[in-house]
């Protein structure tokens, strides 16, 4: 395991494999480490072409209080530059919506890859959470009840039955999930009034792609289209036959793809060496006057030299006298 410290001393926990590009993987709700062998399985995966941070929030690791989306945004911004300045970066559910806002922050995220962000879409009159689901899951934990925290965010914020989570509350994995039911208020505060921040990503201009699972509810699935097209440079992508616990087997080998493909390549121009500009000062006519010993030994002329377009050559015209001979040409 190692460790980075973020601005306000707070100690982030991460897993690095593998070796490549710097990918770092950001989870939603529930997805610490220690209880999210799917975002593990992903790593490895992914760790054959690339250096993979998989890393705990705050909250999960250590916590410096009051929380603050922004202090998450310092956290980014410090495994970033653990692993060397600039990233990919992937989300998953709220830390999708988390990754959308540290690349609005304009942090240096190279590309951006979001499964399913929570939001809820304008035309979407499905389910949507209390507006104060954070405090009320900040009450509850403060006050000791963890189990109730966790019952909320399934039921109220996430929308699931209660008939499907009571059953859940004696199964063994449930003290786990009230181990980090403190960190639940944070993915609510994240989401903010649930809406696509439109106007917020619209400066978001690195190349990302929305995902979302062809068997998952139709408001997770609107969400995800809303978002590619709120993105500038964005594309839309359905994993057939996936839910919102999206298998790693399908998603890594789109990510795979998506991360090691140059998706700005038609659009890019080739960049002449930064080193020509050295030759700048030589930009311009030059008038040439001189002798050499002997009879007729006189030189006289203009030499000119300009870039030719694009930048990468420079262009040499002479017109001389050179000891009684005409002299022209362009090289």
């Amino acid at each position: 395991m190692n460790k980075v410290t973020s601005n306000d001393g707070t100690t982030i926990a991460f897993d690095r494999s593998g070796e490549g590009p710097p990918i770092i993987l950001v989870g939603g709700a529930f997805q610490h480490r220690a209880i999210d062998p799917r975002t593990a399985e992903l790593a490895e995966f992914l760790a054959r072409h690339f250096t993979v941070i998989h890393y705990d929030r705050r909250g999960d690791s250590s916590d410096t209080e009051p929380y603050a989306v922004e202090r998450e945004i310092e956290d980014h911004e410090a495994l970033i530059k653990e692993a060397g300045g600039s990233v990919l970066v992937f989300g998953m559910s709220s830390g999708a919506a988390l990754a959308l806002e540290a690349a609005a922050s304009g942090l240096n995220i190279t590309k951006l890859a979001l499964y399913e962000p929570p939001f809820v879409a304008v035309d979407d009159r499905g389910h949507r959470p209390p507006e104060d689901a954070a405090s009320q899951l900040t009450e509850l934990t403060s006050s000791g009840r963890r189990g109730d925290a966790v019952e909320f965010f399934m039921t109220k914020v996430i929308g699931m039955p209660i008939e499907a989570v009571a059953p859940m509350r004696q199964a063994q994995m449930w003290p786990a999930l009230e181990a980090v039911a403190h960190t639940l208020a944070y993915d609510v505060t994240i989401m903010g009034d649930w809406s696509v921040p439109t106007e917020r990503v619209a400066s978001v201009t690195v190349p990302t792609l929305a995902i979302d699972g062809e068997n998952s509810p139709a408001s997770l699935r609107h969400a995800a289209q809303a978002v590619a097209d709120a993105l500038p440079n964005a594309q839309h992508r359905t994993l057939e036959g996936q839910t919102h616990d999206v298998d790693p087997d399908a998603l890594a080998p789109v990510l795979e793809e998506f991360f090691a493909t140059d998706n700005d390549a038609h659009d890019q121009q080739p960049q002449p060496n930064p080193a020509l500009k050295s030759l700048d000062v030589m930009v311009g006519t030059w008038n040439l006057k001189g002798r050499e010993s002997g009879p007729g030994g006189e030189i006289h002329g203009q030499v000119a030299f300009e870039w030719m377009e694009g930048g990468f050559y420079l262009l040499q015209r002479v017109d001389m006298d050179y000891l009684g001979r005409k002299i022209t040409g362009t090289e």
